[in-house]
């Protein structure tokens, strides 16, 4: 028994090397099928790294995109889509979903977002909530979503990890996550944890409490992964003689934020709050990846750039609560051009039917930065909802921009992406046509919609 605990432990203590056991299970089983090769020619480009193509193309190659540019050459048995008078993008990404945990219809015996039974529930994941044939999921990729971070909800000071999904039909969540996508850590400060547990006679019940909750279970978690490395740091005679720590849920997953491979995404509304997160991770040495809401975020938006912290944000969304009271229209903006165009802007939905239209969303805010005077062109707001957010999941490397040898994530929209009028036409994940607006059998029907669609394939 103690040779087979020795062998759980063995490694260095990361969140993904602490056991051979934890490093297989739950992995990604996403494949693409097989893309072929697509010359997408004459359109307008925004890229997603700030430029823009007129009369540009795109060639796609086994998935991923093999150039971009003007005149390219055509291969042989290449098929040509002839998107003059079109737009393309980088597939969008949100960054803040709740969709699969949340599923449609809106049932209390599927409503599976939030483990509200603890102040701290580190030990759980999203993903083991996810109903795949969520109907939401299919009506994002209709407006453009290619991939999407689902959360567990913010009833929690430190609510679970997240996911990074791919927009894509399938009967596992295995076959839908992100491969090589980091896990995500939410947390919540402010009113919802405080108004969860505080009615209960139980901690916390104020701010200055969920400060204190957040405290000790880091101090918690310093005090497991000492534990850890003091057995590491023992012969193999003296492990022999001992038993191993036991293995902690959840600890694990806050040694893993710790040790810089969970990434933290911290729902948190008001600015001054936003600044004692930080000091808390600087207390504690991790890193703050992204403020989610964010409705003050342009009070601490030099802060947040200093910092290299990104904020996710509504384009006007404010006022259901009194910590989203305090809004500006050009909330986004503001963060966006803090400390000369270094800040780290997203907008998120966190809504089933704002993400249908994410394209929208940014689009409001982007105006409202222009009429303010910030001058910010498409080629950069596009940029909220493509590789902004993919940095935020670290994922950028992959995906969030039209550059060569990244995953072929294409959206084809039939007019500007920021005109309220337009629509997507085609949508690409990984190369392969999951929605083309003159098919009516894409997007494929998840297998709860298969009941409600009538003989001519329309949804009821």
């Amino acid at each position: 028994m103690k040779k087979l605990i020795f062998i759980v432990f063995i490694g260095t203590f990361s969140f993904l090397t602490l056991s051979s056991k934890e490093t297989t299970a739950f992995e990604s089983t996403y494949q693409p099928g097989n893309s072929g090769d697509i010359l997408i020619e004459n359109a307008r480009i925004l890229t997603g790294t700030g430029n823009e193509i007129l009369g540009g193309s795109i060639l796609i190659s086994s998935n991923k995109i093999k150039a971009i540019g003007k005149d390219l050459n055509k291969p042989v048995n290449t098929q040509t889509i002839d998107a003059n008078g079109k737009w393309v993008t980088p597939g969008i990404i949100d960054i803040h979903s709740h969709m699969g945990v949340y599923p449609a219809p809106g049932l209390r015996s599927s409503s599976d977002g939030n483990e509200s039974t603890s102040p701290v529930t580190a030990h759980v994941w999203a993903e083991h909530s996810v109903w795949t044939q969520d109907p939401q999921m299919p009506l994002a990729l209709k407006g453009g979503i290619t991939t999407f971070h689902v959360l567990p909800g913010s009833a929690n000071l430190i609510g679970g990890r997240g996911v990074t999904l791919k927009n894509i039909w399938s009967r596992t969540v295995q076959g839908m996550k992100f491969p090589g996508a980091p896990y995500t850590l939410k947390m919540a400060c402010g009113e919802n944890p405080k108004r969860v547990y505080g009615g209960r006679n139980s901690e916390p019940s104020t701010r200055m409490g969920n400060v204190a909750g957040y405290r000790k279970a880091w101090i918690r978690a310093q005090g497991y992964r000492n534990k850890l490395a003091e057995y590491e740091s023992k012969s193999e005679e003296a492990k022999e003689l001992e038993y191993a720590p036991t293995r902690d849920l959840e600890l694990e997953t806050l040694v893993g934020v710790l040790d810089g491979e969970i990434l933290i995404q911290n729902h948190c509304y008001r600015g001054e709050e936003m600044a004692v997160m930080l000091d808390i991770a600087k207390e504690f040495n991790y890193k703050v990846t992204t403020f989610h809401h964010a409705v003050e975020a342009y009070k601490v938006a030099d802060i947040l750039a200093e910092n290299g912290v990104c904020a996710a944000m509504w384009a006007d969304w404010w006022g259901f609560k009194h910590e989203a009271f305090d809004m500006v229209w050009e909330n986004a903006a503001i963060v966006d051009q803090a400390n000369g165009g270094n800040g780290c802007a997203i907008i998120h939905s966190d809504s089933s039917v704002g993400i249908q239209r994410l394209n929208q969303e940014a689009a409001k805010a982007m105006a409202a930065g222009n009429r303010a005077g910030l001058d910010i062109p498409s080629s950069r707001a596009i940029q909220w909802i493509t590789l902004n957010p993919a940095k935020a999941l670290g994922i950028a490397g992959k995906v969030g921009s039209l550059e060569v040898g990244k995953m072929a994530d294409v959206v084809i929209w039939d007019g500007n992406p920021f005109s309220v009028y337009t629509k997507t036409e085609k949508v690409f994940v990984d190369g392969v046509l999951l929605y083309d607006k003159d098919n009516p059998s894409t997007p494929k029907a998840t297998d709860f919609e298969l009941g409600i669609i009538n003989s001519e394939g329309d949804r009821l």
